[in-house]
């Protein structure tokens, strides 16, 4: 028999277990009871539920592809699985990666197999698969590539690397996103007034919705915990309104005044710019703090970070850039709450690096020479040469290959004739630009021949 997820199995003719692993009794938790029971009641992902996509024939009964789920917690994974487990003539089993190894999995495959020979199709649901050894991933390849089994597995981790090659190149991935904050209101106010949820018993302060929403970084199931932990507070009290002292009481997190889309969050972010321009690496991780607990898009920081690394930074310390990129890249690979140690991280070595203002001054004093006109005809020796007829033309003719030189740097012209002897990039004496300006007068010193 197949262990359920989330409830007990029923027991099939055949010995296997036939599984409705979404509970749906009182006792239950909100999250569970909130599952959408029909297509018409997902909230989200509509890039992957429009009518004809592979996902939405799955479910409709109709698809035949295995698919591997890929999302943060609480985007609809597990409720994906449990519309598929609907569909009409197929047989539902599922398997944690938590609990079962290769024998279990050898297990479901024979008892597919059986019934496939009577005309039944077998849905086998997977959760955490990443957590699955490479072993227990081969265990699957022949019966998915011989559609034995219709495997749905679901992981929070990138598949490109969780997934072993060969089933990944046998399943559809399929990435799910992050739900919007007003989709989460939305569950909300479901749970709200739906039988399932409180059935109108409790009404909750737009505060303390506008708190739950923040905090849930688009995770319906960490909001509808949350709600249901106010909600219990609220209820035990004799009250009937959901409060935001409530809400903080019940989740031990204070509510941050901190507004997505109006004046605090250009404040706070501005603040966290300058409080790294300023090298207070102190202030500059409380407003990091402060957006990460309020729930603001960690993408955003991380471009934030990236576009400072370069515009206050510079070549004061090269590596701050590589550091910014590196943590905008951990925060997309490994999403939230882990990614904050990444932005914390680019944080402390962006305000503790030394400061430039030169890369900005450099291309701004460069684009307003453009924008000036001052963009005159390129020396003929720096033109391309790759074509018949650019000898007549005087194109290529003389360039002096650097490299055939010693040291590599030769005099030449390299600009047009109206800016030789422009500078636009002034290095100042902090941290690595005290090495490079010397080496920047040098250079230029060979180049223009003085």
């Amino acid at each position: 028999m197949t262990a359920s997820l989330f409830g007990d199995d029923t027991p099939g003719a055949d010995g296997a277990g036939s599984v409705d692993f979404v509970p749906r009794h009182a006792g239950a938790p909100l999250a569970a009871r909130m599952r959408p029971q029909t297509l018409d009641e997902v909230v989200g992902q509509g890039h992957l539920l429009g009518p004809g996509t592979p996902l939405r024939r799955l479910i409709d009964g109709a698809g035949a592809a295995s698919v591997i789920l890929y999302g943060p917690p609480g985007t609809g994974k597990t409720t994906i699985a449990s519309l598929v487990s609907g569909a009409t003539g197929r047989r539902f089993e599922a398997l944690s990666a938590l609990s079962s190894g290769v024998k279990e999995v050898r297990g479901v495959i024979e008892v597919a197999r059986r019934r496939l020979r009577d005309g039944e199709q077998t849905v086998l649901f997977i959760d955490e698969v990443h957590r699955f050894s490479k072993s227990q991933q081969d265990a699957l390849l022949a019966a998915v590539e011989n559609r034995i089994v219709l495997l749905v597995a679901a992981t929070t981790e990138n598949p490109s690397f969780a997934v072993v090659s060969p089933l990944l190149s046998r399943s559809l991935v399929l990435a799910l996103q992050p739900l919007e904050p007003d989709q989460i209101g939305q569950l909300l106010d479901r749970a709200l007034v739906d039988p399932r949820g409180y059935g109108g018993a409790l009404t909750i302060a737009d505060e303390a919705r506008d708190h739950i929403v923040r905090l849930s970084g688009g995770d319906a199931r960490r909001a509808l915990t949350a709600l249901e932990a106010a909600a219990d507070l609220t209820a035990g009290a004799g009250e009937s309104e959901i409060t935001l002292a409530r809400v903080e009481a019940s989740i031990d997190t204070a509510a941050v005044r901190y507004d997505r889309d109006g004046d605090q969050h250009y404040d706070v972010i501005s603040a966290f710019i300058k409080s790294i321009r300023g090298s207070d690496v102190d202030a500059a991780l409380h407003y990091l703090a402060r957006m990460i607990t309020a729930g603001e898009d960690p993408r955003f920081i991380a471009r934030r970070l990236v576009v400072h690394a370069s515009e206050d930074i510079g070549m004061a310390d090269p590596t701050a850039l590589q550091v910014a990129t590196a943590a905008a890249q951990a925060v997309q690979l490994i999403g939230m709450p882990e990614g904050r140690l990444a932005l914390a991280q680019a944080t402390i070595h962006l305000a503790t690096a030394p400061k430039s203002p030169g890369v900005v001054a450099a291309i701004g004093a460069a684009m307003a020479d453009v924008a000036a006109g001052k963009a005159g005809a390129v020396p003929p020796a720096l033109r391309d040469g790759h074509y018949p007829g650019a000898k007549l033309i005087g194109s290529a003719q003389g360039y002096v290959y650097p490299h055939d030189h010693t040291g590599g740097v030769v005099p030449q012209q390299y600009p047009p004739d109206e800016l030789v002897g422009t500078d636009y990039y002034q290095p100042t004496d902090h941290g690595f630009e005290r090495e490079i300006g010397p080496r920047v007068s040098r250079l230029r010193s060979i180049v223009r021949r003085r």
